[in-house]
């Protein structure tokens, strides 16, 4: 879907979650495209709400919208990493918020942007960076991790059975030439050269003609770089306890994951208050946790999904801070 920067996964279903309370305090961690933090504004004229995003790109996007937030006194967008929030309540001087939203899927923008080196659909430099001003890239981790922490971050993190082979053939493939770029990675991991020899050049954009029998692959191996390239689950698991010390008593936390490593995350911390996910009980054997999960694991509808076919993979958990 070129030209859309993003659009809100289950929007409805997440802002009846948050049960937007009036005066309340409110904090949107991945803003993107904007659409749930305009959602949340709509829900009263006395809410207050802090937008977090560590790409500019979606600052300079919503400067060119008709509804743009820009200007809002309600609004206060934050230029970090989630992973930062504590540290950004702190400095505005939020002790107490009513409502936390993480949608956790990744922009349209980063996918359909060859230049930004999310997607294995276009020939482009391997970047896959969310904050640009930072210094990993997919390039640096292909090109200078050694043999075993290549395949252990495409096993953990793609969850890839045959990491070791893949991780073999890049190391051998790397001391001939760099590998720089996606179309490269491509030829080295399914073959394929250009008449000198050496691994192709396109020009950013190209469309890649990958054989179907490799994408599921490669959107795995994609989502191990990227997800190493930004620290994404200790990033996770950072806003998870910020959130949860922050929230007040009847507060709600909303979370749309979209893999199945970040959403045991999710799901074992709600459960249990904890990053281990240990449940522990009182005396009575009721289980002892900060919060009440009142959805475990909702899917867009049918409906949705034909609008929206990224949403497939969405999964929705809520849960309320106990009084």
């Amino acid at each position: 879907m070129p030209n859309i920067y993003h659009i809100p996964a289950m929007l409805q279903e997440t802002i009846a979650g948050l049960n937007i309370q009036s005066n309340g305090v409110y904090v949107d961690v991945t803003f993107g495209g904007g659409g749930h933090s305009k959602a949340i504004l709509q829900q009263g004229n006395d809410i207050e709400l802090y937008s977090f995003d560590q790409d500019l790109d979606a600052y300079e996007n919503q400067k060119q919208q008709p509804d743009s937030l820009i200007g809002n006194p309600r609004w206060h967008f934050v230029h970090s990493n989630f992973r930062y929030l504590r540290h950004f309540m702190d400095y505005y001087g939020v002790q107490q918020i009513d409502g936390l939203l993480a949608d956790l899927g990744v922009s349209f923008h980063h996918f359909d942007e060859a230049e930004r080196g999310f997607s294995f659909r276009f020939a482009g430099s391997l970047d896959m960076r969310m904050n640009q001003a930072a210094h990993l890239t997919a390039a640096d981790i292909i090109n200078t991790y050694d043999e075993d922490a290549l395949a252990r971050a495409l096993y953990i993190y793609g969850e890839l059975s045959n990491s070791k082979q893949l991780a073999r053939r890049i190391v051998s493939a790397r001391q001939n030439e760099p590998i720089t770029r996606i179309e490269q990675l491509v030829d080295v991991l399914i073959g394929g050269k250009s008449k000198s020899g050496s691994l192709r050049t396109l020009p950013t954009g190209t469309e890649l003609d990958i054989d179907s029998r490799y994408k599921k692959d490669f959107a795995k191996l994609f989502q191990a770089l990227r997800i190493e390239v930004n620290d994404e689950l200790g990033a996770l698991r950072e806003m998870l306890v910020a959130a949860r010390d922050l929230l007040r008593p009847g507060g709600r936390i909303v979370i749309l994951t979209y893999h199945s490593l970040e959403d045991r995350i999710v799901k074992n911390f709600l459960r249990s208050g904890n990053l281990e996910g240990t449940i522990e009980k009182d005396f009575y054997g009721n289980v002892i946790s900060p919060f009440k999960v009142l959805e475990k694991g909702a899917v867009a509808s049918d409906e949705e999904v034909s609008r929206n076919p990224r949403a497939r993979s969405a999964k929705l958990r809520v849960a309320e801070k106990k009084i």
